[in-house]
């Protein structure tokens, strides 16, 4: 079980000789390979959620678990995707996808394997000797994301993964995220700014209120995605259908409470 569950967490950051709340109480679990987006105004702490997750952060109070146990650090299962693409600048597409699986000590011929089969389930075949450089900033990612898959982990934590992209390589990276969690199942974190981006990816949406973060409400996509077919539509027919409006909608509102607006 790669279940993440977040406890009465709350994260003070040291400012002179005061504290200030970056996070206050935040309770909710992510299910086993459920797809859960956080969405939140600028400075909520939805990074710090997501790095407690990683390890690289740990709570002032309460508890974040990873299938029942306690997080203690970073650990190989767990990976995380980054907005900048944090490949190695002089390592190849195929030893850059193959670097952790070396740190892991994977046999030279389970490595080979597992990088052709991510090479493929990523549509990068062809590019294995190819060095960061020379490739488009959508294929960059889908190697930082082949690399994370690559070790297996049980948590794939994503950290507004395509917000360096242009907007159609963004549309398609979404498209082949989607794809790609269908053919490998993982427990999913990803935070966003995009309400279109959270709705169209999540099973469930976290919305966080504004500083400090506080869970305001989940939202549940599920049953309307399921309901209208959306895995066998285009993303821009998607989000013509009455429920993507409903459910964009739902949240735009909530965010607008927490950031302010014309409503408020």
């Amino acid at each position: 079980m790669s279940r993440i569950r977040f406890e009465n967490v709350s994260k003070l950051f040291p400012r002179g000789n005061a504290a200030i709340a970056a996070l206050e109480d935040v309770s909710f679990e992510v299910e086993d390979q459920e797809f859960v987006t956080i969405v939140g105004p600028s400075g909520c702490g939805k990074t710090t959620l997501m790095r407690m997750v990683a390890g690289l952060e740990t709570p002032t109070l309460g508890s974040v678990l990873v299938g029942d146990r306690p997080v203690r650090g970073p650990g190989p299962d767990r990976a995380v995707v980054f907005q900048q693409f944090a490949l190695f600048p002089w390592k190849t597409v195929g030893e850059n996808i193959a670097f952790g699986l070396r740190s892991k000590r994977v046999p030279r011929r389970k490595q080979v394997e597992l990088v052709a089969h991510y090479l493929k389930l990523m549509k990068l075949e062809g590019t294995e000797d190819s060095y960061p450089h020379q490739l488009s900033g959508g294929m960059q990612q889908r190697v930082a994301i082949a690399r994370s898959y690559a070790i297996e982990p049980e948590v794939l934590l994503m950290d507004e993964p395509f917000g360096a992209l242009d907007a159609q390589t963004r549309t398609i990276m979404q498209e082949e995220l989607i794809r790609i969690t269908a053919a490998n199942p993982r427990t999913v974190l990803f935070i966003t700014h995009s309400v279109e981006e959270a709705v169209y990816l999540a099973d469930r949406i976290v919305v966080l209120s504004r500083h400090p973060g506080r869970v305001r409400e989940i939202i549940a996509v599920n049953a309307a995605r399921e309901r209208d077919g959306w895995a066998a539509r285009a993303i821009e027919e998607v989000m013509e259908t009455p429920s993507f409006t409903h459910l964009r909608a739902q949240v735009w509102k909530l965010l607008r409470e927490q950031i302010g607006g014309v409503n408020e």
